[in-house]
This record gives structure tokens, C-alpha cells and sequence, in this order.
């Protein structure tokens, strides 16, 4: 099963995040499908960048969002 999920990448105490879609079992830093964004929420505003074209489209073909 496909998640929709984070994955942290940055240094210690500085994190910022990938928004990866990945199997449900895999590592939150471990392998991913594709990357389809990004999160970071050091910035004032938390900068939020998703490429919605490739976001609908892994979510028809059944990859489920995670709660974060």
C-alpha cells in the first residue's frame, strides 16, 4: 500500500521535509516512489509546495495521504 507521506531531510535541529510518496512499510527516511513536494516549517510563513498534478494522480490510483 502507497503512503503520501514526509520525509525528513537537514540538519540536526534544522529539519525540513520531502512530501514522498512511499510503500506504508518503509522507513520515514528510507526508500521513496517519487518526490512531490516539499515542507519547510523554519520559514515565517511554513513554506508548503506540492505538485498537484502528480498528487491526484497517486491518489486515484489508491496511495493513501498520512495524517501529518
Amino acid at each position: 500500500m502507497l503512503r503520501i507521506r514526509l520525509r525528513r531531510v537537514g540538519a540536526r535541529k534544522q529539519p525540513s521535509y520531502r512530501i514522498v510518496v512511499a510503500e506504508k512499510a518503509a522507513p520515514r527516511d528510507g526508500k521513496s516512489v517519487e518526490t512531490i513536494g516539499f515542507y519547510n516549517p523554519r520559514t515565517d510563513p511554513e513554506t508548503v509546495k506540492i505538485q498537484e498534478d502528480r498528487a491526484l494522480h497517486w491518489l486515484s490510483v489508491g496511495a493513501q495521504p498520512s495524517d501529518s
